[in-house]
């Protein structure tokens, strides 16, 4: 799955079967259920998991959580929008799956 097949699927009614959890959560933040991508994210113990994490409180509005989360992943908070931040989640953990 490429980044536009992942856009593209935002459409459906459910995330593509063949998607690692923190990209389902990601698609769930897209598609409007935030709380369900945090509870995804929050079941999760990597560092990627912590940087989708402080994506989510900073879209949340959170800024001390989200700062909090940044730190946890070794990351500073970016100076992006959150479409481009989110975008760049998404790219960089399909390029992880396209690795493995």
């Amino acid at each position: 799955m490429d980044y536009q097949d992942f856009r593209r699927s935002l459409k459906g009614a459910r995330p593509p079967r063949v998607v690692a959890p923190l990209l389902r959560a990601l698609w769930h933040d897209a598609t409007g259920d935030w709380d369900r991508a945090h509870r995804i994210t929050a079941s999760e113990r990597t560092t990627m998991a912590a940087r989708v994490h402080a994506y989510l409180h900073r879209k949340e509005g959170d800024s001390d959580n989200a700062n909090y989360w940044y730190t946890r992943a070794g990351a500073e908070r970016p100076h992006l929008s959150l479409r481009k931040e989110w975008e760049a989640l998404v790219r960089s953990l399909l390029e992880k799956l396209e690795r493995s």
